[in-house]
């Protein structure tokens, strides 16, 4: 009787230690829509509109005029802890934007290894 005891009691922990585990998950933090500013570019600020989805495991974004005057553009999105590294194509160039988690709904980084700032602010 007392193993019969023993074996209920080792699997009400274990049951325990899994609902616990999942109740913690964090949600995916990088996933929505982003009001992205690229500040004193040459044409002034630039402002455009990212979604970002996860699809299979991974991150991917695309970027949309907010007045839809250019197409909207597919990149992809490389994910660190705090941070993402978002790759794309504009005017013939290859370019990195780097986002850092600033707060909850703010990133903030810079596009071609510093050239310009960049800012991000969620949108609800």
């Amino acid at each position: 009787m007392k193993k019969v005891s023993m074996l209920f009691a080792m699997l009400a922990l274990l049951i325990s230690f899994q609902s616990f585990s999942k109740s913690t998950f964090a949600p995916d933090f990088f996933a929505g829509k982003w009001e992205l500013v690229i500040v004193g570019t040459p044409n002034g600020d630039a402002k455009m509109i990212s979604e970002i989805k996860r699809v299979d495991g991974k991150l991917t974004a695309v970027l949309k005029d907010p007045q839809g005057q250019n197409p909207d553009m597919n990149a992809s999105v490389e994910e660190k802890e705090n941070q993402i590294q978002v790759y794309f194509q504009a005017q013939g160039m290859d370019i990195t934007m780097t986002l850092n988690k600033v707060d909850d709904d703010n990133l903030k980084g810079d596009i071609l290894s510093g050239m310009f700032e960049a800012k991000a602010k969620r949108i609800k």
